[in-house]
């Protein structure tokens, strides 16, 4: 009988089945992980379910990092960066790699490891390579001056410090320093996030979204100068934000054609939910189209 080895060597997609020596060495290899690690693996090799991927991937990751972040993924964010949160370097990602392709039967090139930035990288990449569907295009990632020259805020009103856009989602980052000029009187002795800016930054990652997504639903490049609030509806905040806190930011896209985009927001501190809006709705222009060649003489002229 083939084993799920077998078959993910030849075909690229692994199958259901573990023979009993398979199942020993994946008892060795998982041996200095959490137990729930090595019962997600057994379970996905057994079964093929991919549901468990996230646990097995997780517990390989905790077993890497240091004892200061291990909390910090017992909260399932799937948003962290294993790198920047999670204190792993570069040799220590090649070690998480190796027990993982080990552990799921699944191959990760050199190359593809550039594009594997956060836990939900992973997860997304490893479940699309075991099930046999395309590797979705991976989000592009824009650093601080990056999104300085993208959008058309700037500081001190802007609230995006970094972030990754793919034509599905845009993901976004902003420390909360406590100097922000809006804090001075908000509230006196107690410095606390205004809830409006919560959602300004929201609007401002749908703003790059908008710029930098590619998405299908865009025809052309939109003009940075032509993207406008509308209106935001089902805002609910659940959190007060202090200084000190970061602001991981989250938009998807719920409906784009032109003039109008309406994206889904969530602000969070941590694994915490500090802000949430069902519909926040830009209007926008496409930037002027500069292939149109341009028009030649008239007939009067030409006459001439």
């Amino acid at each position: 009988m083939q084993t799920m080895s077998d078959s993910a060597s030849t075909t690229g997609i692994a199958t259901p089945g573990l023979s009993p020596a398979d199942e020993a060495v994946l008892r060795d290899a998982l041996k200095r992980c959490a137990p729930a690690t090595l019962e997600a693996a057994l379970s996905y090799r057994r079964t093929g379910d991919v549901a468990a991927i996230p646990t097995v991937v997780l517990g390989i990751i905790e077993r890497f990092v240091d004892p200061e972040h291990r909390p910090r993924l017992k909260t399932r964010e799937t948003d962290l960066r294993v790198i920047e949160d999670l204190g792993v370097d570069s040799l220590t990602m090649m070690e998480v790699v190796m027990l993982v392709e080990e552990s799921l039967k699944v191959s990760i090139k050199n190359e593809e490891l550039r594009d594997l930035r956060t836990i939900a990288d992973i997860n997304t990449f490893i479940e699309a390579r075991v099930s046999g569907k395309p590797v979705p295009a991976p989000a592009k990632h824009y650093p601080a001056e990056a999104v300085l020259d993208a959008m058309p805020m700037q500081p001190p009103f802007l609230f995006v410090q970094e972030a990754s856009v793919s034509a599905t989602v845009a993901n976004g980052r902003y420390l909360v320093a406590g100097t922000e000029f809006f804090l001075q009187g908000h509230f006196k002795n107690n410095p606390v996030l205004p809830a409006s800016i919560m959602l300004e930054a929201l609007g401002q990652l749908a703003v790059l979204f908008l710029l930098r997504s590619g998405a299908p639903e865009l025809e052309r490049p939109v003009d940075p100068a032509a993207i406008f609030f509308t209106s935001c509806e089902g805002v609910r905040c659940q959190r007060v934000v202090k200084p000190g806190d970061t602001l991981s930011l989250t938009v998807r896209p719920k409906r784009i054609k032109a003039p109008l985009a309406t994206f889904e927001g969530t602000v969070k501190v941590g694994a915490e939910k500090a802000a949430f809006a069902e519909e926040i709705t830009l209007t926008f222009g496409y930037a002027p189209d500069t292939t149109t060649p341009a028009a030649g003489p008239t007939d009067s002229v030409a006459k001439a």
